[in-house]
């Protein structure tokens, strides 16, 4: 019998800070920066954006939205076989411990499961599902937790306007579970490191502090002309390898990075924007945890049902990315 992946049960959590633009542009005045409420939404579609507490880190933002996806999955956390954890914004500096071994930890799962981060950027859902899915199928385990989660106002620039307005904090998290009914459709993934010096942390941790820039930097012209040609592409990808159309697509939940790049890649697909999940302008770019969020909103307020075909792609920093076509 022929082993599938589906996805059983979404979850998702937002810090309880909320920050409009106009208060961002408030706390940016008093730095000397300028921007506007008009000016943010121009550009990228964003109204507000949350930010974790100074006492919140992403593996607490993951374990709230772990527990949702595992309750609504209809599971235990002691079901999980594996954890795997998307983020660009580890607990600790190094990556170690993973922070998907915090997250394990903090679910009661010690030496109950394998535990392991992907680090693909704003892909990294995309990367971490496509590895549940071959594990899955490959008969290693039977139920995957898989995390995207950041605290990106960690490392923002908040005298750099072109990037500090878009990021934002949050965690989405969905339970893969072996299944005899087609669920991951279909997976495709790329990297390109030629321009990994288009969006990165120019920096390196040397002598125990951080040697170089240790906030974010991006290149956004640069970004917008590369993923809106690569999204297409990769989408393209994943209905060829499941023989299917663009058409046959009930939901596009792109990574939500941007409105401009979001409404291009649907409309080179072909896609009515009725088709396409939004919530950037809510939540700002949030990185990883940008698909799984937008995922869980629509699964719970109903868009998202049962059947659904919904095609999920992300690009990201390395430069990655990466697309999954999946049958809900």
């Amino acid at each position: 019998m022929t082993v599938y992946s589906k996805i059983t049960g979404t979850g998702s959590y937002l810090p309880a800070n909320r920050v409009t633009n106009d208060q961002l542009a408030a706390q940016l005045a008093e730095q000397g920066v300028e921007t506007s409420d008009d000016w943010i939404v121009s550009r990228s579609g964003i109204s507000c954006r949350h930010y974790a507490a100074a006492d919140e880190n992403s593996s607490d933002l993951a374990v709230h939205a772990a527990r949702k996806a595992i309750e609504a999955a209809g599971l235990q956390a002691a079901d999980i076989e594996l954890v795997i954890v998307a983020s660009s914004t580890p607990d600790f500096h190094g990556s170690f411990p993973s922070t998907a071994c915090i997250v394990q930890q903090k679910l009661g799962l010690a030496n109950n499961s394998a535990a392991f981060d992907v680090q693909a950027v704003c892909s990294g859902f995309v990367y971490a599902v496509s590895t549940a899915d071959a594990f899955i199928r490959a008969g290693v385990y039977k139920r995957v937790l898989v995390i995207g989660s950041e605290v990106f106002s960690r490392i923002l620039d908040f005298t750099d306007r072109t990037t500090c307005v878009l990021f934002g904090d949050g965690a989405g998290a969905v339970v893969l579970e072996a299944s005899d009914e087609p669920g991951i459709l279909a997976t495709k993934l790329h990297a390109d490191g030629s321009h990994a010096g288009i969006l990165s942390i120019p920096g390196n941790l040397a002598g125990g502090a951080i040697a170089g820039s240790g906030f974010l930097y991006m290149d956004g012209p640069a970004v917008f002309k590369l993923a809106v040609t690569v999204l297409e592409e990769v989408a393209k990808e994943a209905l060829e390898h499941a023989n299917m159309q663009p058409a046959d697509v009930d939901w596009l939940i792109p990574h939500q990075a941007n409105l401009r790049i979001m409404k291009g890649t649907a409309k080179k697909l072909g896609l009515p924007m009725e088709k396409m999940v939004v919530t950037v302008d809510q939540h700002g770019n949030t990185s990883a945890a940008s698909i799984p969020l937008a995922l869980d909103a629509a699964v719970r307020d109903g868009r998202v049902k049962k059947g659904d075909n919904v095609l999920m792609e992300g690009v990201g920093g390395g430069f990655t990315w990466g697309a999954i076509l999946a049958r809900m």
